[in-house]
């Protein structure tokens, strides 16, 4: 198994109670006394209370609706963090849009654990291939590779043959992006005819369907994926062992009934909620909207924290498509942008290992083109339209529909 990035993987129970008793009051206590929004939803609350799960789900849940109403009231961070803008190295743009902070010291958004589960570390070369557009999974990578010692080329996405090119060139040992798109990669470099070093994948942004990973197994790369948010960094994942995803030593995971905060029974499916001990950013039971379980005792390879099984789906319609978050909200600004659609539908589904996305549309039109303008602006994905009669999408409340199998 790959070393452990440090001992806090492998306390005990006792002790990680212990630690949580200590840490979790004062983390609270800072975030009431430095972050505006915080002090108001906790104000009843006394942090030298918090000293427990049990007590932790006693506090209000915080989700992303909230984010982005509190943003647009008071941008950009809508009094969330304990710093200014200018407090911090980098100021990010989510779709929604929303805005994130983060700093470049000490692993700010804790990817280096994940890395050094992988056997990612000093002497390999990484080729980043999440963006660097204004969104902040690529510093997000960048941060993790810093702190496990491994070198970085910037790829970000597109423009797959140069990406051969400079795999080979640079002797690149280790692809971090989307699942999909290494496959992208290696099939452009054997048609080109060009021998990679690439032995390890470490990715996330979207599902990895496991014919996709025994893909990767078959020729030679150990893949590992991780599961992490814009708003808080790395929450969990996978070591060598591959029985779930460890929750990260720099957060704490609730499983919750979708749209409430109450917790469900060990290994029942519910939303995840995640509180994070960020001195910066302090989130505290922010609802993902993303469903898992807890999955019972220790992983085989010694680390000894929670475990969730990953990701199964969403609490509500909002989806993951090709890395990029479609929200319902969306689907209805694209809607209400042409007078003649009487309802759409967001299709996801899976061809050739690749994320598809077809948006069905009810209207009398026949030019498809204003319509797939429309959806690249506002979806900030490409994909095809189909324009349908009016009345034949069923009525079921539904706009975006993932038919993808998760296995």
């Amino acid at each position: 198994m790959a070393a452990y990035f440090d001992d806090l993987e492998t306390r005990s129970a006792d002790r990680r109670a212990a630690d949580l008793a200590r840490d979790l009051p004062l983390r609270i206590a800072a975030a009431k006394a430095g972050a505006r929004a915080l002090a108001a939803s906790l104000a009843e609350i006394d942090p030298a209370t918090v000293t427990d799960r049990a007590a932790l789900a006693g506090l209000p849940v915080i989700r992303k609706s909230d984010l982005i109403e509190a943003q647009t009231a008071r941008p950009p961070f809508g009094g969330f963090t304990t710093r200014g803008p200018d407090g911090f190295d980098h100021l990010f743009q989510s779709p929604g849009p929303i805005y994130e902070p983060g700093r470049i010291e000490a692993d700010w958004f804790r990817m280096g654990r994940f890395l050094a589960a992988a056997g990612v570390g000093k002497g390999d070369i990484i080729q980043n291939c999440f963006s660097y557009h204004m969104t902040p999974a690529g510093m997000m990578l960048e941060s993790g590779a810093r702190s496990v010692g491994a070198s970085v080329f910037p790829a970000g996405t597109g423009q797959t043959e140069l990406q051969v090119q400079a795999a080979a060139a640079l002797g690149v040992t280790t692809y971090a992006g989307t699942p999909d798109y290494l496959k992208t990669i290696l099939d452009r470099a054997r048609e080109l005819g060009v021998e990679l070093r690439i032995a390890k994948a470490v990715v996330g942004g979207g599902a990895l369907f496991p014919q996709l990973r025994q893909e990767y197994a078959h020729r030679g790369i150990s893949c590992l994926q991780c599961y992490g948010t814009a708003d808080l960094g790395n929450v969990a994942y996978e070591s060598p062992a591959m029985e779930g995803f460890i929750v990260d030593e720099g957060v704490i995971v609730e499983i919750v009934t979708p749209g409430t905060g109450d917790p469900v029974p060990d290994g029942q499916v519910g939303e995840i909620v995640v509180t994070t001990l960020n001195r910066d950013y302090p989130l505290i039971r922010f609802a993902t909207g993303d469903l898992s379980a807890v999955l019972g005792g220790i992983s085989p390879c010694g680390r000894t924290n929670m475990r969730i099984r990953g990701w199964l789906g969403r609490a509500d319609q909002t989806t993951k498509i090709k890395g990029m978050f479609v929200r319902p909200e969306q689907v209805a600004k694209f809607v209400a942008r042409h007078e003649g659609i009487a309802r759409a539908r967001v299709i996801v589904s899976r061809e050739r290992d690749r994320d598809v996305m077809v948006v069905q549309v009810e209207s009398d039109a026949r030019d498809v083109v204003p319509y797939e303008n429309s959806v690249t602006e506002i979806l900030k994905l490409s994909g095809r339209v189909k324009i349908v009669p009016k009345g034949s999408l069923p009525n079921d409340g539904k706009v975006i529909d993932d038919q993808r199998d998760y296995g």
